[in-house]
């Protein structure tokens, strides 16, 4: 299929050739024929796109604070390879989207083939949208016209929280597409609207729908106009919908509102707010958040969990509703407000000047006979007869950054990889030189030539992905962890067993340079090992953090330290104690001191903290032996006491990925594999014994 994405490197718009995505459980797959361009906000990120490094710094000033403290605990290099890797992965453009369903994803009841839909879906032939970002299209609504849905429901959000009442003067400022429809919807609620833009062509449209509408650029004053119209009372309300870096809007908002108004800002703007502005009229500000309740949070949008009508009557899917609703009854009409209709291939019509005059909405148009291939080729590569192919399953942040330069400086076979969505297989196929991207995993696991799989994606697909790539004759090589509970390790464990087959988890950290000096400096017998991870703060809404999908920063990201702390012992764990911060620890922490016992009276302790400052080392581990002191500093500094003949060695950042990879291609050719199997289960049981004694407060043994 065909889609429409923004290259933020090089700042072209592409229409490139993708995976046609798979319909997955609570999602709908709908073949689009229509999209709305978003002239106002695509328009941002297409110039974003095409703003040199020191433009797109400028923009994204809190990114640059990242960059700079990142640059501190990481060095130079690290951080500028994160940066480009970042500009290199393509964006999807648009969010207005029509079409019909295509196939219906297990656990959706609202929906069957052949139903036509409105979404937040982008330019793309077909898109794979979660039920609750998708509203049934009323019969006499047109495709085209419910386009404007989406839309719609942002100007609709932001009238909400404006909450006005029959008779109110409430003011738009912008009257571009979104401030448009805002003010037709206010009319139609009964309000007296005064809209106001630069643009004289769409002052012009809202007085057509009986809107009191001016432009400023004529001389008219916009407060002084306000206060005029309603007798020096003040506005209502005001809904600011335009995109502009001023903070004078902000403050003529102020200015025209009345004692105790209503100021909602929905667009973009210089927010340098006054205090006595808001102070002397006890003004209320709130920014509106996208469509409506339910916008970003992942239990409504992804997991297809309500919110109750009785408690929150008017969720992003309802306001979707609402609007086709109000188009149906002809109490909205954006019949008007098309400007153009361009077929999907001539999309440059609309992308090659979106600033150009009288451009209010543009709507692509799609073929009804798309190309819907799962697999496309990329290169042109041969693997017949060879050994060490790999086939990727995930392609997110952590395979473009890591695995896929790691796997090329080892000069691996990688013949395709996977994707749900398929854009990112495709963009990491032509990064990787990887001959084929597909949406669908089980191309790899039925092609004969691939016999190695390597698994990236979230952590509760891990478990189910390695048992198929076993059952399917493959070796695995799976990212931390290897699964999330005792019954998962256990099949995973039966079906290495069964095919005979290598499993192998990134546990990388032990094949670092510094790693492995320290554990040659240190000789043999127990010893005393403390590894601290400075792991920073990750907000309690992302998906690590669930117990479902994730299983918690511990068992998904402490075990790489159990690992090491295991291979600087050389030795297997016995026994686990756990404790938190915190009165009442739950189960779910990230700030915990893991207590670990060798078999070979190994002591270890591993403190898991997120509560730290980003400006510290992120990683630090210290080991005690036969009189020695050893410490090694985020991977680049090993330091040595009481070592005769070393006190210290520094190295680039190197937490053993590339070793890591060249040793994986080596061992899937030999047959042995780079972790003995039986420290990976080891290891993995004593992350789920961590847990286990953090609830039942004792020690576990393994």
């Amino acid at each position: 299929m065909k889609q429409i994405i923004q290259d933020l490197k090089k700042g072209n718009t592409i229409l490139e050739e993708v995976p046609t995505p798979q319909v997955r459980p609570g999602t709908v797959l709908v073949r689009t024929t229509r999209s709305l361009v978003s002239l106002g906000t695509e328009r941002m990120l297409v110039e974003f796109g095409k703003a040199g490094f020191i433009d797109k710094a400028r923009q994204q000033p809190d990114k640059v604070k990242q960059v700079l403290d990142k640059m501190k605990a990481e060095g130079v290099l690290p951080t500028v390879e994160a940066v480009f890797n970042k500009l290199n992965q393509p964006l999807p453009l648009g969010y207005c989207n029509v079409g019909i369903v295509e196939a219906v994803g297990k656990g959706v009841h609202s929906f069957q083939v052949g139903d036509r839909v409105a979404s937040n879906g982008n330019h793309a032939e077909f898109v794979c949208i979660p039920e609750n970002l998708v509203a049934k299209i009323p019969d006499n609504v047109t495709d085209s016209e419910a386009a404007f849905t989406v839309i719609g429901s942002i100007g609709l959000e932001g009238i909400r929280l404006c909450n006005p009442t029959f008779g109110e003067t409430i003011v738009v400022v912008g009257l571009g597409l979104i401030g448009l429809v805002t003010a037709e919807l206010l009319k139609a609620n009964g309000c007296n609207v005064i809209g106001y833009d630069f643009d004289q062509q769409k002052v012009d449209m809202a007085a057509s729908k009986g809107i009191t509408a001016f432009n400023p650029g004529n001389g008219t004053d916009p407060v002084k106009y306000v206060l005029q119209q309603t007798n020096e009372i003040g506005a209502d309300g005001v809904i600011i919908t335009a995109s502009n870096k001023s903070d004078e809007i902000i403050h003529q908002a102020a200015e025209m509102s009345r004692k105790r108004g209503r100021v909602i800002l929905v667009g973009v703007i210089g927010l340098n707010i006054r205090r006595d502005d808001f102070y002397k009229k006890e003004l209320t500000f709130q920014v509106s958040c996208s469509y409506g309740p339910g916008r970003y949070d992942e239990n409504y949008e992804q997991k297809g969990q309500d919110y109750p009508i009785g408690y929150v009557r008017w969720t992003e899917k309802r306001n979707f509703e609402a609007i086709l609703n109000a188009i149906s009854k002809g109490q909205l009409d954006v019949k008007p407000l098309i400007t153009e209709e361009v077929p999907l291939e001539e999309f440059d019509i609309i992308y090659g000047n979106m600033r150009k005059q009288g451009s209010i909405a543009s709507i692509l148009t799609y073929p009804e006979q798309a190309n819907k291939k799962v697999t496309v080729e990329v290169t042109s590569s041969q693997f017949n007869g060879q050994k060490g192919v790999f086939g990727i399953i995930g392609a997110g942040n952590f395979t473009s950054s890591t695995i896929i330069p790691g796997m090329l400086a080892a000069d691996a076979k990688m013949k395709i990889i996977a994707s749900a969505g398929g854009l990112s297989a495709k963009t990491l196929a032509r990064k990787g030189n990887i001959t084929q991207a597909t949406s669908d995993y089980q191309e790899i696991l039925k092609d004969a030539e691939v016999d190695t799989i390597m698994i990236t994606t979230r952590h509760n697909l891990h478990a189910p992905m390695t048992i198929e790539a076993l059952k399917a004759g493959k070796n695995v090589f799976v990212e931390k962890p290897l699964c999330l509970n005792e019954t998962e390790l256990d099949e995973i464990t039966k079906a290495a067993n069964q095919n005979d087959r290598m499993v192998v988890v990134g546990f990388n950290r032990r094949f670092a340079p510094l790693a492995q000096k320290m554990k040659k400096l240190l000789g043999e017998g127990p010893k005393n090992i403390v590894a601290t991870m400075n792991a920073g703060f990750i907000p309690p809404e992302v998906w690590v953090h669930d117990l479902e999908i994730g299983g918690g920063r511990i068992i998904g990201e402490a075990c790489h330290y159990i690992d090491l702390c295991t291979f600087l012992a050389g030795s297997k764990v016995k026994a686990v104690a756990m404790n938190s911060m915190g009165i009442n620890p739950e189960e779910n922490t990230d700030n915990a001191s893991i207590l670990l016992k060798y078999e070979n009276g190994t002591n270890a302790v591993i403190n898991y903290f997120a509560n730290g400052s980003k400006a510290y080392s992120k990683e630090r581990i210290e080991a005690y032996n036969q009189e020695k002191t050893l410490i090694i500093d985020n991977w680049r500094t090993l330091k040595g006491y009481g070592v005769k003949g070393f006190s210290k060695t520094k190295t680039k950042l190197d937490k053993g990925h590339k070793k890591q990879f060249k040793l994986l291609v080596e061992s899937v050719k030999s047959g042995h594999p780079i972790i003995p199997f039986d420290e990976i289960v080891n290891t993995t049981k004593a992350s789920f014994a961590a847990i286990q004694s953090l609830k039942e407060g004792r020690w576990i043994e393994i």
